[in-house]
Parts: structure tokens; C-alpha cells; sequence
């Protein structure tokens, strides 16, 4: 399943988004990979637009996880490790109880968690290209 997404401009993310989210029907878990800045939070912010989650949409980067819940009751976990100390901290939060809860969960920095992450994973990629659009390749 080798797909690949194009964002040219930050208009584009929304739509985007929207044709990813077929993918959203066989994988709840989803780890987003990219350096710092490269809209990881932008494309998740869009996804749960597109899921129907109203009201804003921030990163959890110090709460690890934000709950929202998306127009159709479906409830959206999104997470950010990018702070996380060691992986006890999931450990002592329950990831197991959001990750194998058939809930979307969205995580931003996953590298911070390699060994607890579930098999069932969509791994995504977003890279940023040199005349500044976004490629999200499904890895």
C-alpha cells in the first residue's frame, strides 16, 4: 500500500485530508512521521475537521493527549510525544485503553514510542519538498 499525497499549498491540506480519510476505515491508529515544522498538526487539525470535530484543535504537547469528539460521535485521540521524558509515562497514562479502544488516535512524534506502538498502525510520512509543498507518503 504504497500511496502517496501531495499538499502543494496550505489551502490544499484540507482537501487533502479528505482524500486520505478512506485510509481512516482500516487503520484507527495512525503515527505521523517529519521534522519539526514540517505540519504534522496542520494535517491532523485538517483530519479532524474533516471528521466533524468542532471547536479548535490544538497539539497536546504537554498533556501528551487531547480528546474531540467528530459530528458522527466517533471519538478522536490526539497525541504528541515530542515532549515524553521515557516511555513510562505511556505506560502510566493507558495507551493501551486509547490504542486498542477502536477510537482514531493520531500521533504525532511515535519514534518516542517505537516499542509500545501496535502492530494495526498506519505509518505516514510528511516530508517537506524544496519549493515548500508537503508529500505524505504512506510507509
Amino acid at each position: 500500500m504504497k500511496q502517496i499525497f501531495s499538499i502543494p499549498t496550505e489551502k490544499d491540506v484540507e482537501s487533502t485530508a479528505r482524500d486520505f480519510l478512506p485510509l481512516l476505515e482500516k487503520h484507527k491508529v495512525v503515527a505521523f512521521y517529519g521534522e519539526m515544522g514540517v505540519g504534522k498538526t496542520t494535517f491532523i487539525k485538517a483530519l479532524c475537521r474533516v471528521l466533524g470535530v468542532e471547536g479548535a484543535v490544538t497539539s497536546p504537547s504537554f498533556s501528551l493527549v487531547n480528546e474531540y469528539e467528530g459530528s458522527d460521535g466517533q471519538i478522536v485521540f490526539h497525541f504528541d510525544f515530542y515532549r515524553l521524558k521515557n516511555v513510562a509515562e505511556v505506560f502510566d497514562m493507558g495507551y493501551e485503553d486509547y490504542f486498542f479502544s477502536d477510537h482514531y488516535c493520531l500521533i504525532e512524534w511515535p519514534e518516542k514510542i517505537a516499542d509500545v506502538l501496535p502492530d494495526h498502525r498506519l505509518d505516514i510520512q510528511i516530508l517537506e519538498e524544496e519549493n515548500g509543498s508537503r508529500t505524505l507518503k504512506v510507509l
